[in-house]
């Protein structure tokens, strides 16, 4: 038993070295796009553990999902950027700088009222399971996209298709993320690159996730999940309020939406509706159903599979369009490359890659 434990704590620690270098061995290659990308893969390895609470707990197909990111990264957009003042002149004698609130307060505020959004997009759809669910979601996440895109017009709030530029980027303790850093110690310096600053922040908030995701999981609150998730009717047969526990349900995933959105908006310094498709939400359901349903390691392996597949497979979709005299584009093949990618590993593991020890019956349906 002691030694079993030693070794977990061996693998952990080593992991944690090797998250830790990552991003410095990167950097060093004298190119910060990988950086970059591994900072895009945390993104979604957050957005895939708030969905994982939705799907992989309650089993609610939710393909609405991304709106809740819309909205954390909307609200940091408005508070931490010019956009407002430019546009409204009392704001303007107000902040005559621009709105620029403290970043976590914002992120606070960000994460309760996308929780809300969540339980508001739960209500109404309380009776409704599978595919009459993942229709009514879907329609609210484009309803979401709409929304954003056209509010422009008569009073500019978003700014429409053209999007909010120059957000805050965010400051910890003292230090800008989205400036280089320079260490000296003992004669020996060292620049951060932004990317990897932020690469750090983003690591941060996908361990306390990862966290909060176990503590859930063995929780009561999560057991009365999956609970429903197996059989709704014994669940209330057994007590359970599983009306409050579903609009929990989206309410707790919508709060991690939220919170990734205020950091996609700080890290891009730009948002517009484009960055919040349907398929961008179809996209982290695959992450979740590939990697495997309700299983937090394979939904941070699907996550990062599918979050950095696309770049790896630009190097092969090149030669590939050389191969037929240009006649296919790269990002046609690649998204052509992708697809079959996910077939493949769909066909050989049904289950998803890092399936759960032991399914449910809907799970294994």
């Amino acid at each position: 038993m002691m030694n079993n434990q030693t070794g977990k704590l061996v693998v952990f620690f080593l992991a944690a070295v090797a998250l830790l270098a990552l991003p410095l061995v990167l950097q060093a290659t004298g190119s910060n796009s990988w950086v970059r990308i591994l900072d895009i893969a945390l993104l979604y390895v957050l957005l895939a553990l708030g969905l994982n609470i939705v799907v992989g707990y309650a089993g609610l197909l939710d393909l609405g999902y991304i709106a809740f990111f819309a909205v954390g990264a909307y609200i940091f957009a408005l508070l931490g950027s010019p956009h407002l003042s430019d546009t409204f002149a009392a704001i303007k004698a107000a902040f005559p700088d621009g709105i620029h609130y403290n970043i976590w307060l914002v992120m606070i505020l960000a994460a309760v009222v996308a929780g809300i959004v969540g339980m508001i997009l739960g209500a109404p759809t309380l009776k409704l399971r599978g595919d009459y669910l993942a229709i009514i979601t879907l329609g609210f996440g484009e309803i979401i996209r709409i929304f954003l895109l056209n509010m422009d017009r008569p009073v500019n709030i978003t700014n429409g298709p053209k999007g909010i530029s120059q957000i805050d980027t965010i400051t910890v303790f003292g230090i800008d993320l989205g400036k280089r850093l320079e260490i000296d110690l003992f004669g020996f310096s060292y620049t951060f690159q932004p990317v990897t600053l932020y690469y750090y922040l983003f690591l941060f908030f996908v361990v306390l996730a990862i966290v909060l995701s176990y503590r859930l999981q063995d929780s009561r609150i999560g057991r009365a999940w999956m609970a429903i998730r197996e059989d709704e009717i014994a669940a209330k047969a057994m007590g359970l309020n599983t009306r409050n526990l579903k609009l929990l349900a989206f309410g707790m995933g919508a709060t991690f939406g939220g919170i990734s959105g205020v950091l996609f908006a700080s890290f891009q310094r730009f948002v517009s509706p484009e960055s919040f498709s349907l398929m961008e939400s179809v996209m982290v359901v695959a992450m979740v159903v590939l990697g495997g349903i309700g299983h937090i390691p394979g939904v941070v392996l699907g996550a990062l599979l599918l979050a950095g597949l696309p770049e790896l497979l630009r190097h092969v979709a090149h030669p590939l369009t050389a191969m037929t005299d240009g006649r296919l584009a790269p990002e046609i093949l690649r998204q052509l490359l992708i697809a079959l990618a996910m077939v493949v590993v769909m066909l050989i593991r049904p289950k998803g890659l890092w399936p759960a020890p032991e399914h449910g019956k809907s799970l294994n349906k």
